[in-house]
């Protein structure tokens, strides 16, 4: 999937999988909810990086990423030394996609289950 069309679940997927790369040691699963909601579950912890600030705005901080926003509705990130946007409509999605931009590249394997309905 391409990086900039990563939502949600999806999103939250690839940014634990950046996390793993960079040195987390926590398994990885998509654990699905009572109400039918998939969640990935990280280490028995199920972060939502790509729509709370208190998770995501760390990874803003620790990895340096820069926001600007270009409209009322669409945000562009930045990550130091990359000259190629990562967009999203929300500052957390813009930059939750340039994170994943920066460690797994522009095109993400997610599992299935998460990208249908998209």
């Amino acid at each position: 999937m391409k990086t900039n069309e990563l939502v949600g679940a999806a999103l939250d997927w690839a940014v634990a999988k950046c996390e793993l790369q960079n040195g987390a040691n926590y398994t990885l699963d998509v654990n699905t909810d009572t109400d039918g909601t998939l969640r990935v579950n990280f280490g028995g912890m199920y972060p939502e990086w790509s729509t709370d600030w208190h998770e995501g705005g760390a990874i803003i901080e620790r990895e340096c990423i820069e926001l600007m926003p270009t409209s009322h509705t669409e945000w562009d990130a930045y990550k130091q030394n990359q000259h190629i946007p990562n967009t999203g409509a929300t500052p957390l999605i813009a930059a939750m996609r340039c994170y994943v931009a920066s460690m797994l590249g522009n095109d993400v394997e997610v599992p299935t289950e998460l990208t249908q309905g998209e």
